[in-house]
């Protein structure tokens, strides 16, 4: 089955390398009909991270290096979904590139897809702060006031999932919309799709600065409020 790993990177030039060598492995072991690939999606980053993974792309052929103008972190993972829906993926695999999520972590994943559509990391210890971590719990407690859904991490960049589940929902979202994990998140247990949730450790970043700090994240936040009642009023639509 082929097995798409989806990274989005903005400005990653100093975790991109050791980012590869993290997950090409993982594609490598899953790639038995030839068609798994390792999509890492380039937000316009403003650094050496294009440049970079086209480098370490000449000896790796299994690595997608994508890249498109900057749109943010949302926008940057629903392009990777698209790109391996568009591309046959049969399963869609999600982290990210700072570092902080561990590839040793997949297998037990992957050992599941028969018994489940989605399998989504939850995040026991937040090794990038509790200011997250409250963030975190926030969002839950509105998916649970907004749309009656109970989840235990909404946002996790550690998840696998059919690609056709990914298609069934996908159309629901804005284009660009800023959030999509969360949302894939509530429709998956609002629609009662057949999803687990598996604990995870998720470390402090390796190296860099995070895109989005915390006057940004309370920003996107106020904006998801209104998003979250606007996709309630139509999610069965």
């Amino acid at each position: 089955m082929g097995l798409f790993v989806v990274i989005p990177a903005y400005n990653e030039e100093q975790n991109i390398e050791r980012c590869v060598d993290d997950w090409y492995p993982v594609v490598e072991n899953h790639n038995e009909d030839g068609t798994s690939k390792l999509v890492i999606i380039n937000d316009g980053s403003k650094d050496h991270t294009i440049s970079k993974l086209q480098k370490l792309a000449a000896s790796r052929p299994l690595l997608v290096p994508v890249t498109k103008e900057n749109g943010g972190h949302g926008s940057a993972v629903l392009y990777g979904y698209r790109y391996a829906v568009d591309h046959g993926a049969d399963w869609i695999f999600q982290t990210d590139s700072d570092g902080q999520t561990n590839p040793d972590e997949f297998e037990q994943f992957w050992n599941k897809k028969n018994e489940y559509d989605a399998i989504i990391g939850y995040r026991t210890v937040r090794g990038d702060g509790k200011g997250r971590k409250m963030v975190e719990n926030v969002v839950c407690l509105l998916l649970r006031l907004i749309f009656g859904v109970k989840v235990q991490d909404a946002n996790a960049p550690f998840r696998l999932m059919k690609a056709e589940l990914i298609k069934k929902y996908i159309g629901k979202l804005p284009r660009d919309f800023n959030l999509p994990n969360i949302m894939f998140t509530t429709y998956f247990v609002y629609f009662k799709e057949k999803v687990l949730f598996l604990p995870i450790s998720f470390q402090p970043r390796k190296a860099g600065k995070n895109s989005i700090n915390l006057k940004k994240i309370i920003k996107i936040g106020w904006k998801a409020i209104g998003d979250f009642y606007r996709l309630r009023r139509n999610i069965n639509g």
